[in-house]
């Protein structure tokens, strides 16, 4: 390994470091979502499941 790849590697490893405190205090104080906010994001996402299978099925 070269120098370049080592620092790449130990700044990767601070950045989590740094990061993963944050990232895990914000999940746990995320507020939950409701059926209506699932709803949301599901029904938009079945409609664009269906479109790639309609676009697959005409190729």
């Amino acid at each position: 390994m070269d120098w370049l790849k080592i620092v790449s590697v130990l700044f990767l490893l601070a950045m989590a470091v740094i990061i993963f405190p944050g990232a895990r205090r914000a999940v746990k104080e995320a507020p939950k979502g409701s059926m209506q906010d699932w709803m949301g994001y599901i029904v938009p996402m079945a409609a664009v499941i269906l479109f790639i299978i309609l676009l697959i099925s005409m190729v």
